[in-house]
């Protein structure tokens, strides 16, 4: 078992506009998150945010503090929110056991010491998805399932967008400090993922693809809407959004995302739209 962790520093947009696709992806795609039987995190400069994946065998995974946090526990100043994309798990929150099934999350608040993650069967292990901010107070740790979610239907299938939008940590369902996340489904026949897009100067956000099918890809857009640039991504990978960039895809196949976002403002409609024309 290990703690694995690298670090991602930010990119100023007068700078994006020159790079080469092997540059963007080094900068900007997150590959290997899910590996069995270790933890793997990316500490980003955007927000201080991290992103990453835990996939427990037969034992379970314990947390620890990585070295850009200085700290003496993981959560001793900072906030995380975790959604299992595989098999039905648990993590451990000092002294509460939450079992977390397939699509539901867990808030971790500030101060919890003693955080594990374990599944209920090694041959189809949980595979969590890891998003965690600096927090300025405590709260308390929750589980939400999809029941719990705060739902909401957007697009249609006539713009190939039609999408179902649960938000499981944000501020109408939980409390948090700075950090939301939530998961976004496309009805059938659709592939485009927010769209119309939008940009939103006030936080920055992460995009993390699964149940992509094999030989099947994601394209990512980013960078500024007068100028933007791709990303092409396969399952169980993440793009890091700076606040500067818009983030959409379409998919040659039906997949999920979840989205995390983190910045000085937790109301979820705060963003700058652009319609499709406007692009460039």
């Amino acid at each position: 078992m290990a703690v694995n962790f690298e670090e991602r520093f930010a990119v100023h947009h007068e700078d994006f506009k020159h790079y080469d696709t092997e540059k963007i992806r080094k900068h900007f795609l997150v590959e290997n998150i899910m590996e069995p039987g270790n933890i793997n995190l990316t500490y980003s400069h955007y927000d201080r945010y991290i992103v990453g994946g835990a996939v427990p065998l037969a034992e379970p995974l314990k947390l620890v503090a990585i070295e850009p946090l200085k700290s003496s526990y993981f959560l001793e100043r900072r906030e995380m929110g975790v959604i299992n994309v595989g098999g039905e798990g648990y993590i451990v929150a000092d002294d509460q056991k939450f079992t977390v099934k397939f699509k539901e999350a867990v808030y971790l608040g500030r101060g919890t010491k003693d955080v594990q993650f374990g599944s209920k069967d090694a041959s189809k292990p949980a595979h969590f998805y890891i998003n965690s901010a600096p927090a300025h107070k405590e709260y308390k740790c929750k589980h939400v399932s999809l029941e719990q979610a705060d739902p909401m239907e957007l697009g249609s299938l006539e713009t190939s967008n039609a999408r179902r939008i649960n938000k499981l940590l944000v501020n109408t369902v939980i409390d948090t400090c700075q950090m939301q996340m939530g998961m976004t489904e496309l009805k059938p026949g659709s592939v485009w993922n927010t769209m119309p897009a939008h940009t939103h100067s006030r936080r920055m956000e992460a995009y993390f693809y699964f149940q992509v099918p094999e030989n099947q890809a994601i394209c990512h857009f980013m960078g500024q809407p007068h100028e933007t640039r791709h990303i092409w991504m396969h399952n169980e990978q993440a793009v890091l959004s700076p606040s500067w960039s818009l983030h959409a895809a379409a998919g040659t196949s039906s997949y999920i995302f979840i989205w995390g976002m983190a910045g000085e403002n937790l109301d979820y409609s705060d963003m700058d739209g652009i319609q499709p024309n406007q692009l460039r």
